[in-house]
């Protein structure tokens, strides 16, 4: 048999032992090479006498097969014995040295990664990333077990400091900063900011502005731009410092469109410093009507806690009675046979709600509707259960849910995975508002109780938003002005028409802003200043006096007096705008999925200046709030790290954060480092 040779070397026969090499790869010792043929030659596993490819004629299989056997557990024999031996050049054969030698190492793992360098800095980046994703405390660095376990990892990585990842924490931040002021810069249109503000147990707020805008190409862009500390988040100035900080940071001055607040703080007070302060910092877009508006989420959500709060005694005994069958097994069990035996066909599942989010109330309710019939016999046959809802009740949990469902599936539309366009609220909006003013007319006073309160604040709501939704939707093709004509009529009657003419001018005067007329001047006139109009006021004079005192002799062909005929006809004809054309073509067809931004990015070139407009319009934010919190029924606040952190700290952590999700500047070749 011949001995076993390294990869690249030539087989040696019998006859030239003293040619022959003795094989370096640590393979053969788990392998063994035995000539199956007339120039073929293979290699059994020792340890499951597999049998490999090895060498056929003058082609040389290799190793690398052979290693991938042994060190990724692919032979069964190896893997039960859980002992994969690392490639190294001075290991033995197992079982061949002496009974002093030290235990071999368990090894799991290909011998490739033992290439790699160790990069500390890769290590610094991967860990900062880490903290800023999973919101983990910055103290995670200096927690011994957290450094145990990186340590059994990598024995050569050395920890970094509390003070040394939040300044690497701080400088990541300031990399996608510049990579998002950059995107912004490059937008050919404006930017709406939504404030929200949050509070700390130390009764300082924290204003969350988030910038809503859509790009080159057509995509709509959500990002969180600041995250202000401000002292007294009660005062009627409190957002002011917020404004003009990112007004600042993110060079926005004359390219803000729209300001949307978070609703309970929305008073006329704080309005009014705001429009002041932007009267100077950013032109008022169509006189500051599309500037302020409030909350849509909130709005929602402050009308389902009134609803709720109307009968909060029929949802009190129907959380009890979920909260007896849920929490035992027992009574759960018998719930579930009683439903059986008056096969009730419901499908729900019963949960008990979490009361800060009224989103879960709504689906409670739902459930145990459904299952009223089984909640009715349940005391007759657990005596321990005394928490019946009466018929009545569960009427009046019935009528509830009717509300509910209203502000429900208007709300839904926020938890989306991507933030929607403006013109998706209009129809939601209006339908709530029709809804409302039609129950607080009905005749039995249960339901007119019930609802004119929830009308009362929703219609101030309706006449803050009515203007901005209604131009929103007159940008999608699908309905343009037809669908706000309908609407109106609905709601308002015969008054309809005068609140459709509105909307018509206002969009109208809208579109003037954007209508931007360009005038080519001649190269002798492109001077600067006064001195470049006094030039061209003089050309005039000179040419009018010329025409005057000297008579102009025509060679022409006799049709000169036609051509200034023509020339007046066409100058005295007013010619349609961008916005006339679109309002007078026919509808798109309805359908479910239309991207209206896509529809605009494929019309941009057949309306130019309509598409401005559109780009900002519906990128109109109506909702100061993340998907996560839509529903919510209590304010949100800091933690109690959080508040504890530097406020350039806090800033860099949430923001980063939000950046993060949409991309990172992991390959850039730049590092940053900050030290505190």
């Amino acid at each position: 048999m011949d001995t076993p040779i390294d990869n690249n070397d030539v087989p040696i026969s019998e006859t030239q032992p003293n040619k022959r090499r003795r094989k370096k790869s640590i393979v053969w010792e788990h392998f063994t090479v035995e000539t199956v043929g007339a120039g073929c030659t293979r290699a059994s596993c020792n340890q499951c006498k597999k049998s490999f490819a090895y060498i056929t004629g003058s082609k040389l299989a290799g190793t690398s097969h052979l290693k991938r056997h042994i060190a990724l557990g692919i032979c069964p024999v190896s893997r039960q014995k859980n002992q994969l031996t690392p490639y190294t050049a001075g290991s033995k054969t197992a079982g061949a040295g002496s009974t002093t030698d030290p235990p071999k190492r368990r090894y799991r793992g290909t011998p490739g990664f033992a290439s790699i360098p160790f990069d500390q800095d890769r290590c610094n980046h991967e860990i900062t990333k880490m903290i800023i994703l999973h919101e983990y405390p910055l103290h995670i660095v200096e927690h011994p077990g957290f450094i145990n376990f990186v340590q059994t990892l990598q024995p050569q990585y050395n920890m970094v400091s509390f003070n040394t990842i939040q300044g690497d924490c701080v400088a990541m931040y300031l990399r996608e900063k510049q990579n998002l002021l950059n995107l912004m810069t490059g937008i050919p249109g404006r930017i709406c900011i939504t404030l929200d503000l949050w509070t700390s147990d130390q009764s300082l707020g924290y204003v969350f502005l988030t910038g809503h805008f859509i790009d080159g190409d057509w995509k709509l862009h959500r990002r969180i731009l600041n995250v202000v500390m401000v002292p007294y988040p009660d005062s009627d100035d409190a957002f002011n410092q917020a404004v003009v900080v990112c007004l600042s940071d993110w060079c926005l001055e004359s390219k803000l469109f729209t300001l949307t607040l978070d609703q309970p703080f929305s008073n006329e007070a704080v309005i009014g410093n705001l429009r002041g302060l932007l009267s100077i910092k950013n032109p008022l877009i169509l006189n500051g009507q599309l500037l302020i508006g409030n909350c849509y989420a909130h709005v929602l959500s402050r009308l389902a806690q009134d609803v709720l709060g109307t009968m909060w005694e029929s949802v009190k005994k129907v959380r009890e009675s979920v909260k007896y069958v849920k929490t035992s097994e027992a009574h759960e069990e018998k719930f579930m046979e009683l439903k059986h035996q008056l096969q009730v066909p419901s499908t729900k599942s019963l949960f008990i709600d979490d009361q800060t989010k009224w989103n879960t109330t709504y689906h409670m309710l739902v459930a145990a509707s459904e299952l009223k019939e089984v909640f009715a016999c349940l005391d007759t046959s657990d005596p321990d259960y005394k928490e019946t809802p009466s018929m009545d009740d569960w009427k009046q949990v019935e009528t509830l849910l009717t509300y509910l469902k209203l502000l429900f599936d208007a709300a839904n539309i926020l938890t989306a995975p991507t933030y929607p366009t403006a013109n998706m609220f209009f129809h939601e909006v209006w339908k709530i508002q029709l809804e409302l003013t039609h129950s607080g007319m009905n005749q039995d006073p249960f339901i007119s109780n019930l609802t004119k309160p929830l009308q009362e604040k929703f219609d101030k709501y309706w006449k803050d938003c009515c203007l901005v939704l209604a131009i929103a939707v007159v940008m999608d093709p699908r309905f343009k002005m037809k669908l706000v004509e309908f609407s109106f009529s609905k709601i308002y009657g015969e008054d309809g028409d005068a609140w459709v003419k509105i909307v018509e001018d206002g969009i109208h005067e809208l579109f003037l802003e954007y209508v931007t007329p360009t005038i080519t001047l001649p190269p002798t006139y492109m001077e600067e200043g006064n001195e470049g109009i006094a030039k061209i006021e003089m050309s005039q004079e000179l040419s009018q006096e010329v025409s005057q005192e000297v008579p102009l002799i025509s060679n022409s062909d006799g049709l000169s007096d036609f051509d200034v005929y023509i020339s007046e006809i066409s100058s005295s004809q007013q010619t349609k705008s961008e916005l006339d054309q679109y309002l007078e073509e026919s509808l798109l067809p309805r359908v479910q999925d239309f991207d209206v931004l896509s529809w605009w990015r494929l019309n941009k070139l057949k309306y130019p200046t309509l598409s401005r407009m559109a780009a900002d319009i519906l990128s109109i934010p109506v909702s100061t709030v993340a998907p996560d919190s839509v529903f919510d029924t209590v304010s949100k606040k800091i933690n109690s790290y959080q508040s504890s952190l530097r406020p350039v700290t806090l800033e860099a952590l949430i923001c980063a954060k939000d950046w993060l999700q949409y991309g990172s500047s992991d390959t850039s070749n730049t590092v940053v480092k900050m030290e505190f």
